[in-house]
């Protein structure tokens, strides 16, 4: 027996990006594996009021089980009405993080989600329409959205690699969205994804020309900006001095990525720099009290670490804070 995604509480994407287009900012999508990551995402966005995508990857529905990530999300919306201060919550959507084939999706699809990303984009370009064209007529009968990518992203990031950038084709967005019926496109624009998108001194920059034309193919049409990490330098060196050694990275500059949220980019992945966060507190923990062996004092730091990163993203980078009602 299948699972709705209304019966546990969440929402899909359509409304929410509607408003995020129009009120010129992005929704934060933020990946999570375990209870302490989901904590300190809702903490932060009903904190900030923002609405939120919780994303499950492929590679973290094998190291939690799907089953058990589902009954997360449905206690997810509980969580943020607990701690929310008119008990309301906030807009929540589960969300499939690159999803490989038609059976991961159909499977995410059939135990609550509401939203899944096909990522065919390593497909020949009609094979990449056919593949998710496919999706997006089993999930619109349950009125789950569609993520669909064109464009292939570098760096590496669970089970997705790839060694180079191949920039999103402006003239081939018009195309795709019309065959193949999806909610959202994820587009290749000069983010990467992982820790290790770019050397210092390579100053990366998001193509906004890129963008801009896509726009004006199709207007009003969400965008999505995956890799979009900004690897802070602060985190990295808190890191490597306390027994780390994170080699040198640079991520997408914020200010960037705000001037890409103001357009029609209405999601943006981030997720390395929340693993940045909660390690470099852990690690201080580990140097700083060596006899601790209680994992609640230092996944509780790492916890807080979190938070605070992700309501500042909300704030300052997404601008999605405050718009948890709109």
């Amino acid at each position: 027996m299948a699972t709705s995604y209304k019966d546990l509480g969440l929402v899909n994407t359509k409304e929410l990006f509607a408003k995020a287009i129009k009120g010129g900012y992005a929704i934060p999508a933020y990946n999570f594996n375990n209870m302490e990551q989901m904590q300190a995402i809702l903490q932060a966005c009903v904190e900030t009021q923002s609405p939120v995508i919780l994303q499950v990857s492929k590679g973290a529905r094998e190291y939690a089980n799907q089953t058990l990530l589902r009954y997360m999300a449905q206690g997810a919306v509980q969580y943020a009405k607990e701690i929310s201060p008119d008990g309301k919550g906030i807009p929540i959507v589960l969300h499939l993080d690159h999803g490989p084939d038609f059976e991961t999706c159909k499977s995410c699809i059939d135990n609550g989600f509401s939203s899944v990303m096909i990522d065919g984009s390593h497909l020949p370009y009609e094979e990449n329409i056919k593949e998710t064209r496919r999706v997006v007529e089993y999930a619109h009968q349950f009125g789950v959205t569609v993520e669909g990518e064109l464009g292939v992203l570098a760096g590496v990031e669970d089970d997705v690699k790839a060694e180079s950038h191949t920039y999103t084709q402006p003239e081939e967005v018009e195309d795709f969205v019309k065959r193949t019926g999806v909610d959202s496109l994820a587009i290749a624009i000069g983010t990467s994804h992982g820790a290790f998108k770019f050397k210092p001194g390579e100053n990366p920059k998001i193509r906004l020309d890129i963008l801009a034309e896509i726009e004006k193919r199709i207007p009003g049409f969400p965008i999505v900006l995956h890799g979009s990490s900004s690897v802070p330098q602060d985190l990295v060196k808190i890191i490597n001095e306390n027994g780390g050694k994170l080699k040198d990275a640079i991520g997408i500059g914020e200010d960037q990525l705000r001037a890409a949220a103001k357009s029609a980019v209405c999601k943006i992945n981030i997720d390395s720099d929340g693993r940045l966060a909660m390690t470099a507190a852990i690690r201080k923990v580990f140097n700083e009290k060596p006899a601790e062996f209680d994992p609640r004092k230092y996944l509780g730091p790492a916890r807080t670490a979190l938070k605070e990163l992700y309501k500042r993203k909300n704030i300052e980078v997404l601008g999605s804070a405050g718009h948890a009602q709109d």
